[in-house]
């Protein structure tokens, strides 16, 4: 993977963890901290997706990688809802 690929990877997975902070409606910080949601968004929702037996719906291929899109919105929506809860001030 050139560094070029790995920056485009950060951009993805950025806009995917900055939507799925959108959709939760809770935002945890600013642009690096969406690199970090969308990357663990699409750890936990191709997992999901796996545990229900769903199929990869939009997947882009980055440096060899597939970089799966919705799986990692729906995953982000599902983590900061989780955090949301968690750390919210009552």
């Amino acid at each position: 993977m050139t560094f070029l690929e790995f920056l485009l990877l950060l951009l993805i997975a950025g806009v995917c963890g900055a939507l799925g902070q959108a959709i939760a409606g809770y935002s945890l910080g600013g642009f690096l901290v969406s690199i970090v949601v969308g990357f663990i968004g699409a750890l936990l929702g191709s997992w999901m997706s796996s545990r229900l037996g769903l199929p990869e719906l939009l997947s882009v291929q980055v440096g060899g990688e597939a970089f799966p899109i919705i799986w990692s919105i729906i995953g982000s929506v599902a983590f900061v809802i989780v955090v949301g809860l968690l750390t919210r001030r009552r």
